[in-house]
């Protein structure tokens, strides 16, 4: 079983000059953790100076290149044989990481999957929800909080997977499904995120296509076939009752009842490379 002093704790941050000092606090005095690693993502108004301050080891980006970037650079920089992963805004309470820390062990990643009120704005938890609801059906494994960058894992494991996460915001999806996928034991510990210090950096109806992509990624990483297969069968169908239909009315078989079973035998074929390309990503560096 895992035990804070083998945990590396790991805060990316920017910008987050007025907060990270308590958050090092806090998680320090919760427990007597490996090391609190604070990863300065090019911040302008000494945040490293801050978490450094507090006890904190940083390490520093020369420039922004994002949470899962910082967030990646804390697994490579990490000591311990466990990684806790939680935001220098102050959202999370230090007694929840020890909660997750304690069900490390027995599951290889635990998630602090926070409630629907935890969530900051109306089109966050509309976002939020259909990400949940679609990785909940790929995965057939109920999925509450599929974006909560809130969570612990063993960091041979996440190494595996570190060539598949992105710089920017979809770290979180992106390991979830990645672990669920290589069929490691996946944890959701419920928690109650407090209103966060400053503004969220991430807006939905400013980073509409990002969301989009997102979305994309969570299809195309963890079981294509799962979408593929249903539209390429309605296709299917489709084309196949209106040529029927047709042939009998008219005598002839329509242009467009081939297009329709043409186009599902297409997204057949693409959904099977989409799931081959996906096991062998899904297999990890090991």
């Amino acid at each position: 079983m895992a035990d804070v002093a083998s945990t590396t704790v790991v805060i990316p941050a920017f910008n987050e000059r007025h907060v990270i000092g308590d958050v090092v606090r806090a998680l320090g005095a919760a427990g007597a953790w490996r090391e609190i690693l604070v990863v300065d993502d090019g911040s302008s108004d000494g945040t490293a100076e801050a978490a450094a301050a507090a006890g904190a080891r940083v390490v520093r980006h020369p420039y922004n290149k994002g949470n899962g970037a910082s967030v990646k650079s804390g697994i490579r920089q990490a000591s311990g044989a466990f990684v806790l992963v939680i935001d220098g805004d102050g959202q999370h309470r230090p007694e929840d990481a020890l909660r997750l820390v304690s069900r490390l062990g027995e599951y290889d990643l635990v998630v602090g999957a926070r409630s629907r009120d935890s969530q900051a704005t109306t089109s966050r938890r509309l976002g939020n929800e259909l990400l949940n609801r679609l990785a909940s059906f790929l995965s057939k494994r109920d999925i509450p909080d599929l974006t909560s960058g809130f969570r612990a894992a063993r960091r041979e494991y996440l190494l595996e997977f570190l060539h598949l996460l992105p710089n920017g915001f979809s770290t979180p999806t992106t390991t979830t499904l990645a672990f669920l996928r290589a069929g490691y034991n996946v944890a959701f510990e419920p928690v109650a995120a407090r209103q966060r210090a400053g503004h969220s950096k991430i807006r939905f109806t400013r980073d509409g296509a990002t969301f989009f992509l997102i979305l994309l990624k969570v299809v195309t990483i963890f079981s294509p076939l799962r979408v593929f297969v249903p539209i390429s069968l309605m296709s299917l169908a489709l084309g196949i009752v209106y040529g029927v239909w047709i042939a009998f009315r008219d005598s002839r078989i329509p242009n467009g009842a081939v297009l329709l079973i043409m186009f599902a035998v297409i997204v057949f074929l693409v959904g099977l490379v989409s799931e081959q390309i996906a096991s062998l990503r899904s297999e990890g560096r090991r």
